[in-house]
């Protein structure tokens, strides 16, 4: 392909992604594909010669979206959005053009440089603290990570390193491997699964908190965990905050938890993968009260902020303290300016050497739409669940199962768990829209959120009227089923 068939091609490929998105209402949101399916449709080696591009493009839509679960469409309510735009795209396509594998400033000045700036504008859009911007005169700043579970890694091997290299310099008599042993780490028991891994890669004890009634982790509980594990000669090191938890969307309690943090010296590192977005509009910013409290802090704009994945933001109070844990300088990568405390070197704050350009995302979405157009587009969603909850209401068989703060409503069938799965296999199994559940406590529970950019009330509504019709099928069954027994 030469550059000439690159344009006609990039253009035919443009208005095929802008009709993919126009007419993804139409698609069936989840494939009806079984496991398998798509080696006996591909040829078991690579061509010799080159295929066409007609011949590729036909192929996509014979064996690729067939088995594509469409994460786009006004009616996926599964997860937590996955965010998409126009800008983000053009964005992605410039990055892909440029590819430069921005590991240094000297690697590519600009694609560093951005980055700074574009993490600095973000924290000022979140109104985080000025410890945590890199333009002002503290010791923090922001790097863009590749998922919320990269940052918890790479915040939970920071402050393992601090502790160790604290304890030994107080008794050098002491090996990290003795220090390994006894440290101990902390999340609420509605931590998402990614925390527990981070304290299996980081070979680290993980204790999970419980919970309080309304699924936060609170001071009383984070107290009587840190005493325990310090009479048993432990040396409790790290705790992990979710606000906004994949379950339920629950907050813990940063005002409570973070004053222990700071008297016991432990890295409280903070995780808002989801509902960090919204604190971009003032009145949602209260649930971020305490962040003051927090050495790191991250969120994912690629989930709610309308920047493609992969794009998760993290800052850190004291950017020495990542630099000290991962900086390896071989010679092949030093150069000139990394040492004249102008620009920092993004390999030393994450686990891969290489990164994409993707503050050019950030810099595309937030220009083209502005802090406003930001701010009411999770506005929109918002109001979309509340009015989906209102729905649920309305309806004397359901009920709510936590308070709707953001753009996730957790309801269920009053009744057995049993029936609830049924409902959700029927749900699923029609594939007109997509659920996913979680356990809240020994109840089975169906979530759905908001997900896409196109959902309107319209597509609420209609999968309002699918979820009752299906659980009248339901509740009939189960009344045919007790008659018969």
């Amino acid at each position: 392909m030469d550059t000439s068939e690159f344009r006609r091609r990039g253009k035919e490929m443009v208005d095929y992604m802008a009709d993919y998105l126009e007419g993804i209402e139409g698609r069936q949101v989840y494939p009806d594909v079984e496991p398998g399916y798509l080696r006996p449709l591909v040829p078991a080696c690579a061509p010799e010669e080159p295929d066409t591009f007609e011949d590729i493009i036909s192929d996509v839509e014979k064996i690729i979206m067939p088995g594509v679960t469409h994460w786009l469409s006004p009616f996926f309510f599964a997860y937590f959005p996955t965010a998409n735009s126009y800008p983000a795209m053009l964005a992605d396509m410039l990055c892909g053009a440029i590819s430069c594998i921005g590991f240094s400033w000297a690697a590519s000045p600009a694609c560093t440089e951005l980055e700074t700036v574009m993490m600095d504008w973000l924290g000022k859009m979140l109104e985080l603290p000025e410890a945590f911007l890199a333009g002002g005169a503290g010791e923090g700043g922001g790097v863009i990570q590749g998922s919320a579970s990269e940052a918890t890694l790479v915040a939970l091997l920071a402050a393992r390193t601090k502790v160790i290299r604290r304890l030994q310099a107080a008794s050098p008599e002491l090996t990290p491997a003795s220090i390994m042993d006894k440290l101990v780490a902390y999340s609420s028991d509605q931590a998402h699964s990614s925390v527990e891994r981070a304290g299996l890669i980081g070979a680290v004890r993980l204790r999970a908190i419980p919970s309080d009634g309304n699924f936060a982790m609170r001071a009383s509980a984070l107290r009587e965990a840190l005493d325990r594990d310090k009479a048993a000669g432990l040396i409790p090191f790290f705790v992990v905050a979710t606000l906004g938890t994949t379950s339920c969307c629950s907050f813990d309690n940063l005002l409570e938890v973070g004053p222990i943090c700071a008297q016991e010296d432990l890295w409280l590192h903070i995780d808002a993968a989801y509902a960090g977005s919204a604190f971009i509009c003032p009145e949602f910013r209260h649930l971020l009260n305490g962040v003051e409290f927090a050495d790191s802090f991250n969120f994912n704009p690629h989930k709610w902020l309308l920047v493609n994945f992969d794009c998760s933001a993290m800052w850190v109070k004291k950017r020495t303290d990542l630099t000290g844990a991962f900086k390896l300088d071989p010679v092949y990568l030093k150069h000139s300016h990394q040492d004249s405390g102008l620009i920092t070197d993004y390999r030393h704050w994450q686990i891969p050497l290489g990164r994409r350009f993707r503050s050019l995302k950030m810099w595309f979405v937030f220009r083209l739409y502005g802090v406003r157009g930001l701010q009411a587009y999770i506005r929109k969603h918002v109001q979309l669940a509340h009015e989906f909850e209102s729905l649920v209401l309305q309806d004397p068989r359901f009920e709510i199962c936590m308070k709707v703060t953001l753009g996730l409503v957790c309801f269920r069938l009053k009744g057995s768990n049993q029936v609830n799965e049924a409902l959700l296999q029927r749900i699923n199994d029609a594939k007109k829209i997509h659920l996913v559940p979680c356990h809240l406590r020994d109840k089975f529970v169906l979530r759905l959120a908001i997900c896409s950019r196109t959902t309107e009330s319209a597509h609420v509504r209609l999968a309002w009227a699918h979820i009752r019709e299906l659980a009248g099928a339901v509740l009939e069954a189960e009344r045919a089923a007790e008659t018969k027994s």
